[in-house]
């Protein structure tokens, strides 16, 4: 009985990993910068964490996506702001325990080019 109960709970783990990855963004951030000038801000600060990232790009967004070998790849989007100079960068982190225990690399870099 033990063992289908832990079992369930592993499942249970498991499936609400699945559950909280929605489309909504984990984090929504506004930048001074053009889409290109934050992308080249980012991408060396990932590489000196040692994470490989793919870029890339459409007329007005940078799109850059860091996978993982545990869970859904994570993506960092900036967009250009009609209104403004700047523009808005989207962060879509996919890991179970996102921001629990502190911001990861991709939090980080991201926080930091703004």
């Amino acid at each position: 009985m033990k063992m289908l109960t832990r079992q369930a709970l592993v499942a249970c783990l498991l499936l609400s990993g699945c559950a909280s990855a929605p489309n909504a963004p984990t984090l929504t951030l506004q930048t001074r910068k053009a889409p290109a000038d934050y992308a080249h801000c980012v991408l060396p600060k990932l590489q000196n964490d040692s994470l490989q990232a793919t870029v890339s790009e459409t007329q007005r967004s940078y799109r850059i996506v860091v996978s993982s070998k545990v869970a859904a790849d994570d993506v960092l989007e900036a967009y250009k702001d009609k209104a403004s100079n700047g523009g808005k960068v989207f962060l879509y982190e996919r890991a179970l325990l996102a921001s629990t225990f502190g911001p990861s690399p991709l939090e980080r870099a991201a926080q930091e080019c703004l």
